[in-house]
């Protein structure tokens, strides 16, 4: 069965919590703090495998965590680090956030592997809080939370040229003619369910890939008859190529099954409606009389700038003409393929909901803690020692509101104040 969408759960390692314990020896009753660091949680990567074309394998699994990083021990021991997890997709595959469908990274191109998600770091052991005013801190710095995502992965054909067509125009049987793709052929509206890729190879001219998109019909960009499953396959190619029953074996008009053609595209992604199209009109072999529908479509599409080829795809004639065409064309448009661009940050989303700071009560230690990254971060940079850097200290914590949730817990003249193992008094 072919797979072209999957959703998922990734996790990130979780960071190890940092250790608290002192050095003791015989004769060294009192030694220092040797808390050792928590490692550092597990990353996880996204990397492209060229033997995978499907992303059947996500139906059976669902859910991907990195490791956990291990706490740190006693004697300056750091904890190991969580090992990475490394998650295998087809080149082609876009990588979204579920929930707003946004793009997180397509991995097509030169994108062969990605770091999606960071491990949480480490904690620091309590030999870190050791100061001239706390000589035996008993606090250690927990590990940073995991970070965690539902992914939507959507396989998208990397293609040239994209074949659109009703069914049983001949879109198959063609692809089969000039490439060396093996279609499955039968006379059954939507007997091809699966995007055939084929390698087109000219005699002095630049060869390319063509994608046959199973045939579209009527609604498909409502989703009538799986038109979103396969329409997304066309969204990468760079010129469209429709193939029209010209000699209207099934009773249909070529003319009007290209307007409902470009109708469908159009409704699905504007975009590519609007990329250069050619038509090919196949069954030539099999129109008889004095009508002429091939001059029919030429005339209809010729001040659109669509040019219009005659072809039988069972016998062959016109292919070559055809083929060399599509490369001219293909020659003249950026050579670039199509990638989507990173819409959803997911450093900018952290799934733990982790605040920049958090301000709480430890009952019991009769303590009020304030810790968070924008906390730690300010700590690490201001000296605190300086009556500048002080008057700097203070006016954050008011600007920042901190101040305020502490007076909001009940906090009394002469109460103690913890920030990541300094100990401050509180006075207003």
């Amino acid at each position: 069965m072919f797979a072209d969408r999957a959703k998922i759960y990734v996790r990130s390692g979780k960071g190890g919590d940092g250790h608290v314990s002192f050095y003791r020896e015989k004769y060294v009753p009192n030694g220092g703090p040797d808390g050792g660091d928590g490692g550092k949680g597990g990353d996880v990567y996204f990397e492209v495998d060229d033997g995978l074309n499907t992303l059947v394998d996500f139906r059976h699994v669902l859910k991907y965590a990195a490791g956990d990083g291990e706490n740190g021990k006693k004697r300056n021991c750091a904890g190991k680090n969580g090992e990475d997890i490394v998650i295998k997709v087809p080149p082609g595959t876009v990588i979204k956030e579920a929930e707003s469908g946004k793009v997180i990274t397509d991995m097509s191109g030169t994108n062969r592997r990605v770091l999606l998600l960071k491990g949480g770091r480490g904690g620091s052991g309590n030999q870190h809080y050791a100061t001239s005013t706390m000589q035996a801190p008993r606090y250690a710095q927990p590990g940073k939370p995991a970070q965690e995502l539902e992914l939507l992965l959507e396989l998208k054909v990397i293609a040239d040229v994209g074949l659109v067509g009703f069914p049983n125009v001949g879109k198959s049987t063609f692809l089969s003619k000039v490439t060396n793709a093996r279609p499955k052929i039968a006379n059954y509206h939507f007997t091809t369910l699966n995007p055939n890729l084929g390698v087109v190879d000219l005699e002095d001219a630049k060869g390319f890939v063509i994608a046959d998109i199973p045939g579209l019909i009527e609604g498909a960009s409502e989703g009538v008859g799986l038109g979103h499953e396969f329409l997304r396959h066309i969204e990468r190619t760079r010129l469209i190529v429709h193939i029209v029953d010209a000699a209207s074996t099934e009773g249909r008009d070529p003319v009007e099954d290209i307007y409902a053609i470009n109708r469908e595209l159009e409704a699905y992604n504007p975009e590519i409606a609007a990329r250069p199209q050619i038509i090919a009109a196949n069954k030539t072999d099999m129109i008889y009389g004095d009508d002429d529908p091939v001059g029919r479509i030429r005339d209809e599409f010729a001040d659109k700038g669509i040019p219009v080829y005659p072809i039988s795809a069972i016998s062959g004639k016109g292919l070559r003409e055809l083929l060399y065409a599509i490369s001219r064309r293909l020659e003249e448009l950026p050579p670039e393929p199509v990638v989507f661009e990173q819409e959803y940050f997911p450093e900018d989303h952290r799934a733990d909901g982790e605040e920049p700071f958090t301000v709480v009560y430890d009952e019991a230690e009769d303590v009020y803690v304030v810790e968070g990254p924008r906390i730690e971060k300010m700590l690490s940079y201001t000296n605190l020692e300086s009556e500048k850097g002080f008057k700097f200290f203070q006016d954050f914590l008011k600007e920042n509101g901190i101040l305020a949730q502490l007076v909001a817990l009940g906090i009394q003249e002469g109460s103690t104040v913890r920030m990541y193992g300094l100990a401050f008094d509180y006075y207003k």
